[in-house]
This record gives structure tokens, C-alpha cells and sequence, in this order.
């Protein structure tokens, strides 16, 4: 490119983009330069594709405006006519890279070009964290910057097993070009040379350390020790898979816009004064604890204990406040979803336990008629779900007292006996069975964290939101039931994973006996609903 052409294409980019950083400037001079841009005439193949490397889409776009009327000269369009066929206004639109590969004399003889051309620089491969930082204008941290650097090595690698020095410098053009406040080269404000040399070095360092390594090694991260560089691994790969199963929100990165960790400090205060009135305004609870979800969430992945959570969020154990976190935490609606879900398949859950599941075996047959003699003339719908959850229980053989433990109605907190009590969430029943009781309390780690429910449904989904809320698994002896409810009276049905705690069986990622009953209830017909 000679000097007047250099010249006009920095005037042309200094009149379209007058605030463009002047080192961009210079990397959109040279990527043009890279895709063999000599004379003015060449323009006229820029697509906005090239650009995108070194500019945004919009800017990416004036650019190209600019340059389509200030070439279209007589000059270049006599010359545009030999050239392509076809009017000159028209190749923005109707020309395609493969035919540039194709005819470019340039990318046959260096197959590095044709390298660059296509190689994309995989933002949306890299943690959203750093997405962020970048989004925001920040620096990343240098473990970031690490973890940067080496998901962009590997997509490099994938498209030229030893990628050269100018390669590595080309990409860390690119990136800087994208992002220059966050990866440029700074001190003082001032621009180190180009601005992209120190990432450009960290890339093939990367490529000559993967290049070195002939023997591929897999890491297992349980057998890792103390010394391993563990900040390397996300929250998320480090929680086991039944903390992090069917969450949508398990781990969050940032405060809420506005939020500092002294504000949040602030609204649990506020939060725990207005636990102890006695009349609260039930919309402001639910927006504090949306507010200060994070903080909750960092408090339990953290390993905070049972007790601790509650002295410090005593709503979050209440409907109110559970109802708020499980919606931040997967998506769904605790009691609306369960309440809706029991409407919908609870009559036919029922029917066919009292049809065609009392003819699978005799103790099943044994449960369903001790079941009506305890109900009784019993009607309303919460009786229903009593029945139904504990129908569930006895058709997979789960264990009753791991989700039950039953005392005198009259049994305050502290008498509970908590050796008859299991570890993971359970409800004290106060009274003789299900349908008598008219109080429940909520069991989580052998501490009572709610002391009185009086609705069977809201204690259920409380019980059932401590599993998710509190990163505890399923314990084996309830594996089915709680599966079961959480695929068909949750809606929560991920496709890989189990909640289920790890033992020595083997698990499949759905439950293959809460498969069979869902399938068996979809063929089943009934009457009389």
C-alpha cells in the first residue's frame, strides 16, 4: 500500500469514526492491509466480515458505507467493470468469501491467510464473568486473563496444530481491537507500543507449553491435592453435581447493579428487624430477599451452617422467603407450580393407585386401605396430597421415616427428638398421621428452622425447596419419591445429572422406576375424576 493510499484510508477512518482510539485506527489500517487491500480498487472486496476483527458491527458497517462512495470513482469503476461482473454498487451484498478464497492469488500461496480469515476469536466460549469485566471496561484478573488465554489457544490449535508467532500476534490484534480498555497494553494511560504485545507473547507461550505436551493427561479434579491451583476452577466445577442440579442461578458473579456488600449488609438487618414485627409488608420482604439473593447464595455454597443461615435470614426458612430464593434459584415458582401441577395429575395419580397399583403387590394393596380408614370422610384437597405422598412413598418402597417423624400435637420445638430425625430436610409431624395433624415443623440438619406450618402443602414445598436451596442431596431412602415430585409436581427435568446422594449404586440420570410410573400414568384411563 502506498503512502497516499495509506494516507486516505486513515483520513477516510479518522472522518467516519473521529473518536476511534487511535490504536484501533491502526489495527483496522493493518487488518486491511492483512487481507491484501493494495489499492483502492480493492475495497471494493471488503466485506463486513473482514471488519469485525478490529471494529463493531455498526462501526464495521460506516466504514464500509464510507469507503463504497468514496471509491466508486470513474478511475476505479472502469477498472471494478474488468474486474467483476455485474454493477460495482452491488458486491456488499452478493459477494461471498468462498469465492475470495477461490481466486485470491494471495491466500493459494500462504495457507496462513486463509487461516486468519476465518478464524473467529471465541468470545462466547470464554466465562461469562470475564464478559463482563470486559462489557464494563475492567481488567481481568490474571487467572482470568490465564483461563482467557487458553480457551482461545485451544480453538487456535484446532485450526493450525502450531500456530506461528505472526498468528499469535494477528489474534491478539483482534481481541484487542474488541476490548481495548480491558487487554491493552496501559501504564498511566499510556499505550505500551501497539498495545497488544504482551497477550500476543502470553498466546504462544500458551501454544509452545500445549506444544510441548505430547502425552495427553486428564485431570481429575477429586484427586487433585492442596497444592493444586484451584482458583483455575469455577464454583460450578467444584460443587458436586447434586448441589448444582436443576439451578439455573447456583452461583452468581456479580451484585445486582447498584448493590455494594455494605448495602446488602444493611437490607439483612433490615430484613431481620421486620422478621421480628408483627404485622410485615409481605412485598418488600419478597423485594429484599431478591436483592440480597446473592449474598444468600455466596453464604450457603460457602458451607455455611444450618444455624448461622437462620439467626442471619430467618425469613428465608418462612413460605414468604423460601418462595423468593427457589424462584431465583431454578426458575420456578415453589407453591404456584406445585399446587398448579397437583390440580392437573393429582386426581389421576391418585386413580391409578387405587386401580391398578393395589393389584402390583399385597403390601401396596395393605397401604391403600389403611390410608382410607386413617382419612376417613376426609375431602378437602390438601387431604389429597397427604394421601398421595404417602401412597408415593409406599409404591417405591421409600423410607416413611426419613421424611416424617411423628410426635404429640403438643410437642414445642426443643422436645423434638432429634435422634429420630433425619439429617436431610424432614417434616415433624405433630400428631398422630398426616390427616390429624394440624401443625408441621420444618427439620433441616436437626434444626428446627420453622416451627409451626399449618398447611401440609406449604410444609412439603418447604421441605422440598431445603433440598435446592441448601445444596443438600436426596438421600437414598427417598430417592424415587422426591424424584418423582420433582419431575412431575416441580417441572424440574434436567436432562443429565441426579440429585440423588452418591452411593455405591449406580444411578442412571433418570430414575428408572419414576420413569415406568410416569409412562404407566400416561396410558392409564380412568373415570369418574
Amino acid at each position: 500500500m502506498t503512502d497516499s493510499e495509506r494516507t486516505f484510508l486513515h483520513t477516510t477512518i479518522t472522518d467516519i469514526l473521529p473518536d476511534l482510539p487511535e490504536v484501533t485506527k491502526h489495527i483496522l489500517e493493518e487488518t486491511l492491509q492483512s487481507l491484501g487491500v493494495e489499492t483502492r480498487d480493492d475495497f471494493r472486496f471488503i466485506e463486513e466480515a473482514d471488519l469485525l476483527s478490529a471494529l463493531r458491527p455498526v462501526q464495521a458497517r460506516k466504514v464500509l458505507a464510507a469507503l463504497k462512495l468514496r471509491c466508486q470513482t470513474p478511475e476505479s469503476s472502469s477498472s471494478s467493470g474488468d474486474a467483476l461482473p455485474g454493477p460495482s454498487t452491488s458486491f456488499f451484498v452478493d459477494f461471498h468469501p468462498q469465492s475470495s478464497q477461490s481466486t485470491s492469488p494471495i491466500s493459494s500461496q500462504n495457507p496462513n491467510i486463509d487461516w486468519m480469515d476465518t478464524f473467529l476469536v471465541p468470545w462466547d466460549k470464554l466465562p461469562e464473568e470475564l464478559i463482563q469485566i470486559f462489557e464494563r471496561g475492567n481488567r481481568p484478573s490474571p487467572r482470568m486473563r490465564r483461563e482467557m488465554v487458553r480457551i482461545v489457544v485451544r480453538e487456535m490449535i484446532q485450526k493450525n496444530r502450531c500456530p506461528s508467532t505472526k498468528l499469535s500476534n494477528e489474534v491478539a490484534k483482534k481481541m484487542v481491537a474488541k476490548y481495548p480498555k480491558s487487554l491493552q497494553d496501559v501504564i498511566e494511560g499510556e499505550v505500551v507500543g501497539l498495545g497488544y504485545h504482551s497477550l500476543a507473547k502470553q498466546l504462544q507461550y500458551r501454544i509452545e507449553n500445549v506444544k510441548r505436551c505430547t502425552t495427553p493427561k486428564i485431570r481429575k479434579r477429586k484427586c487433585c491435592s492442596d497444592e493444586c491451583d484451584t482458583d483455575e476452577i469455577s464454583p460450578e466445577q467444584r460443587a458436586a453435581m447434586q448441589d448444582t442440579y436443576g439451578c439455573i442461578n447456583w452461583h452468581l458473579k456479580f451484585l445486582p447493579l447498584g448493590e455494594t456488600e455494605e448495602s446488602q449488609r444493611e437490607k439483612k438487618e433490615q430484613l431481620k428487624r421486620m422478621f421480628l414485627q408483627t404485622e410485615t409488608n409481605a412485598e418488600e420482604v419478597k423485594h429484599l430477599m431478591k436483592l440480597t439473593f446473592y449474598t444468600q447464595r455466596k453464604q450457603v455454597n460457602q458451607g455455611e451452617n444450618m444455624k448461622h443461615l437462620l439467626k442471619e435470614w430467618p425469613f428465608w426458612f418462612s413460605e414468604l422467603g423460601m418462595t423468593v430464593h427457589f424462584k431465583e434459584l431454578t426458575g420456578i415458582g415453589l407453591i404456584e407450580t406445585f399446587t398448579r401441577n397437583v390440580v392437573l395429575k393429582g386426581k389421576r395419580l391418585l386413580n391409578y393407585f387405587n386401580t391398578v397399583g393395589v393389584n402390583k403387590n399385597k403390601k401396596f394393596l395393605q397401604a391403600v386401605t389403611n390410608l382410607k380408614v386413617i382419612r376417613g370422610e376426609l375431602s378437602d384437597g390438601s387431604e389429597d396430597v397427604k394421601e398421595m405422598l404417602l401412597l408415593l412413598l409406599s409404591y417405591f418402597n421409600d423410607k416413611e421415616d426419613t421424611m416424617f417423624c411423628y410426635v404429640e400435637d403438643t410437642c414445642l420445638p426443643e422436645e423434638v427428638p432429634m435422634v429420630q430425625v433425619h439429617l436431610t430436610p424432614s417434616l415433624v409431624v405433630c400428631g398422630r398421621s398426616c390427616f390429624s395433624a394440624k401443625r408441621f415443623m420444618l427439620c433441616v440438619d436437626q434444626n428446627i428452622v420453622h416451627n409451626n406450618i399449618p398447611s401440609f402443602i406449604s410444609a412439603v414445598c418447604l421441605m422440598f425447596g431445603s433440598y435446592y436451596c441448601f445444596n443438600i442431596h436426596y438421600p437414598s431412602q427417598l430417592a424415587s419419591t422426591l424424584e418423582f415430585m420433582q419431575r412431575c409436581f416441580f417441572s424440574i427435568n434436567p436432562e443429565k445429572g441426579t440429585k440423588v446422594e452418591k452411593t455405591n449404586t449406580s444411578r442412571l440420570h433418570v430414575n428408572p422406576r419414576v420413569l415406568t410410573l410416569i409412562q404407566e400414568l400416561s396410558d392409564h384411563e380412568w373415570r369418574d375424576v
